[in-house]
């Protein structure tokens, strides 16, 4: 039979101690209790562990080899329930992160580096992923938490940490390149680049809706999923499209961005309400405070 725990906690007090009445203070059982225990914790081990007479309490040979083992275990024990206690608060673990590809370039490097500040004993895994694969890997499990743009699904849970302009991307020389801010409606009769309907049918509904309340139905010349690709070729004049300021950062030239009035996207942290990772609300706070004290659509 394989001793508690408590019966060598009782067994290292009686031999630092060298005394069955100090041992019992120290403690805070009774003297009774304390040998019953080391009597039952004897016949365990199938050998007398402590010689009592007159002069004290003294460990046998046998003893002497124990206590060392025993000294190792409860310290393999504490260190075993330090880890735990560490894993609740969420400082260590595993955290799976998801960035959309049009949040990557800006948000991965100040999130990235805040957790790792924070916990630098977690492990972070990160992968940038298309709108699609985001929501289904948070809901699966594959991701702890993500982050995207809205509108998104309602079994997700989200918080927002920044919004941003959104603004029309217009060749260089484009007729209307020089303007502070365009409407909507002044981009009617441009050749339009956009991303495919089956990249994310929330974002489609929310453009046809946008370019209805303008007043016309966008000329897709293109759609492509990439945002690289369609900044390219916005700067080869093959069209115009609209993206979150932030996506400024991808292509510095060739291109013109101009915010286009009324118009703002956020950028969301989500999570699944059902993910019980013991690290996942430890990040998220940590997180938005980061949001809350910087601008994080130029803090990458």
């Amino acid at each position: 039979m394989t001793p508690e725990l408590r019966q060598l906690r009782y067994f290292v007090a009686v031999a630092e101690e060298s005394s069955f009445t100090r041992a019992a203070a120290r403690l805070t059982i009774a003297q009774q209790s304390l040998s019953q225990q080391i009597t039952l914790l004897e016949r365990q081990v199938g050998a007398k562990l402590f010689d009592r007479d007159s002069r004290g309490t003294a460990l046998t040979e046998v003893g002497a080899l124990f206590l060392p083992e025993a000294l190792a275990v409860l310290e393999r024990a504490d260190q075993a329930m330090a880890v735990v206690a560490r894993a609740v608060r969420g400082e260590i673990g595993l955290l799976r992160l998801a960035f959309l590809a049009t949040t990557a370039n800006y948000l991965l490097p100040p999130v990235v580096r805040a957790v790792r500040e924070r916990f630098p004993d977690l492990q972070l895994a990160t992968e940038e992923t298309t709108i699609g694969p985001l929501v289904e890997g948070v809901r699966s499990g594959r991701y702890d938490v993500a982050f995207t743009r809205p509108p998104l699904v309602e079994d997700l849970a989200s918080t927002t940490l920044v919004t941003e302009e959104i603004c029309a991307v217009l060749p260089e020389g484009h007729r209307l390149a020089d303007h502070q801010q365009l409407d909507l409606r002044d981009l009617a009769d441009e050749p339009w680049l956009l991303t495919p309907r089956s990249s994310w049918q929330p974002w489609h509904d929310v453009y046809d809706a946008e370019f209805r309340a303008a007043g016309f139905e966008p000329k897709v010349v293109h759609r492509d999923a990439s945002v690289q690709v369609l900044l390219g070729m916005v700067a080869a004049g093959v069209g115009v499209t609209r993206l979150a300021r932030s996506a400024s950062s991808l292509r510095r030239t060739g291109v013109v961005f101009v915010p286009i009035a009324g118009e703002r996207v956020a950028t969301e942290m989500v999570w699944l309400p059902e993910n019980a990772s013991p690290v996942l609300p430890a990040v998220r706070r940590a997180v938005e405070e980061l949001a809350a004290g910087s601008d994080l659509t130029a803090a990458g």
